[in-house]
């Protein structure tokens, strides 16, 4: 039988003649790109401030109580930006304006305070909505007869607030607070006794943000 060569050889040549394009195809491939997944800018309340407060303290939120005392305080803390979220440290004096708190048999003043709060909030673009709760240090006075007790006295305080940004460095607050002054002694006619002392502050303050 006889071979018919030249259909075979044209098939070899055209078959060797397609081998570098795919060749080429495969030496061509690259790896897709990588998928970096985009960082969450930071809040921007982060690093250390400090600022004054005006406001008002008082056994009662309601502002027609005439027990009450004018606020004027300084404070100074630093915050942490996490994501979109905020913890921070500050540390605060305020002269309490001598409000009144009532005790048995009488009352005695609330003269100053220093308090030590840890804070933690959520920043929505140039407004911070927080929460704070800490120590507090309370200097107690005497008032018409009923004496009270000798030095600082310890307690607790809870409260929160808003703070909005009004340039790069300079923010304004509003904040309240509660606090609480267990076991304070008090004397009226030679009776001692001993009170949980509390009071509400509702106070206004700028802050400046190095």
């Amino acid at each position: 039988m006889t071979m018919n060569v030249k259909p075979f050889a044209l098939a070899v040549i055209a078959a060797f003649s397609t081998t570098p394009v795919w060749a080429a195809d495969l030496t061509s491939y690259s790896e897709p790109p990588s998928y970096n997944e985009p960082s969450t800018p930071s809040s921007g309340w982060g690093g250390a401030y400090v600022g004054g407060d005006l406001g008002m303290s008082s056994r009662k939120l309601n502002p027609f109580d005439g027990d009450k005392g004018l606020v004027l305080g300084v404070h100074g803390g630093y915050n942490m930006d996490l994501d979109s979220g905020v913890i921070g440290a500050e540390i605060e004096a305020s002269h309490l304006g001598n409000v009144k708190s009532r005790v048995p048999g009488g009352n005695i003043r609330e003269q100053g305070r220093v308090a030590a709060k840890a804070k933690a909030g959520v920043g929505i673009n140039d407004t911070l909505v927080y929460g704070t709760a800490g120590v507090a240090l309370t200097d107690f006075g005497d008032h018409r007869g009923t004496n009270g007790p000798d030095g600082w006295k310890p307690g607790w305080v809870v409260g929160a607030g808003v703070e909005q940004k009004l340039s790069d460095n300079l923010s304004a607050r509003f904040e309240y607070n509660y606090t609480m002054t267990n076991n304070v002694r008090s004397t009226t006619g030679g009776v001692s006794s001993r009170t949980d002392v509390r009071d509400q502050t509702l106070k206004a303050g700028v802050n400046y943000r190095f």
